[in-house]
């Protein structure tokens, strides 16, 4: 009785309790389980012809950036779009919807949202014209380190899993990138509109 007391103790105090042997959840496991859906809210599945290529959002590096990105994922703005610029040991370039590097959304252009976050391997940033505020729709996906964009480019995520299907996508001639018979995002979803 006194080892049973104990036990039932222990449990209350790291957030279990048990009765007739079965685990009950208490309201610090069960607010976990909010934040993980939370998470969901703030990852991006970006399905390629290899496989699932898994993002996870920055809001707290680029708010606007993501409310934009989630916002054109919503509106399935980027399933069937081509990466029209790759560079080997660079980056993967998308989201133009003419296919030539020139296109964005209709939707008006982002002020910067700079940070200290490094262009790193599997940083996803955004692509931008001369002016700083020009960010749109265009994105990019770091292969390498590429810390000197760091400060200069609005990083808004990081690839989490399916690096290696990135690593596959078709590469570009010459110094430009421009890839022919380019490969596409098959869908880009929110991950929590996965259900």
């Amino acid at each position: 009785m006194k080892r049973r007391f104990l036990l039932a103790a222990l449990a209350a105090a790291i957030g279990i309790f048990t009765i007739d042997g079965f685990v009950s959840q208490t309201g610090s496991v069960q607010a976990q389980n909010r934040t993980q859906e939370r998470d969901l809210e703030n990852t991006l599945y970006l399905d390629l012809e290899g496989g699932r290529v898994t993002i996870e959002l920055r809001p707290d590096l680029a708010p606007n950036h993501v409310a934009r990105i989630k916002e054109l994922t919503r509106e399935g703005f980027y399933d069937g779009i081509v990466f029209h610029r790759v560079i080997d040991g660079f980056m993967a370039q998308t989201g133009d919807p003419t296919g030539t590097g020139r296109g964005s959304s209709d939707k008006p252009d982002l002020d910067a949202e700079f940070s200290d976050a490094n262009h790193g391997r599997g940083a996803v940033s955004m692509a931008r014209a001369q002016s700083p505020n020009s960010a749109n729709s265009q994105f990019f996906i770091v292969f390498d380190d590429a810390s000197f964009l760091d400060g200069q480019y609005t990083v808004w995520g990081q690839v989490t899993d399916g690096m290696e299907l990135v690593d596959k996508i078709k590469r570009g001639e010459g110094s430009s990138g421009a890839v022919t018979n380019p490969d596409k995002i098959i869908k880009m979803q929110v991950a929590a509109d996965d259900q």
